[in-house]
């Protein structure tokens, strides 16, 4: 049987740690950001965490994560 195909857009967008957990980049940091407060922009920096369903989901879209 072939190998199964990772989904390349969730591949690029999610990564795992050595634990085992999902990590993202989190969203709303791209363009605009001179009307958005420093706080927010500090709140937005490093990685979020997924759990529960939406890292199931991911889990069927990266079979090798």
């Amino acid at each position: 049987m072939p190998k199964m195909k990772s989904h390349r857009g969730a591949a690029k967008r999610f990564k795992t740690t050595a634990s085992g957990r999902v990590v993202h980049q989190k969203q709303n940091k791209r363009h605009i950001l001179t009307k958005m407060r420093s706080k927010r922009k500090r709140q937005l920096r490093g990685r979020g965490e997924l759990t529960g369903a939406d890292r199931r989901r991911i889990a069927e879209l990266l079979p090798y994560l």
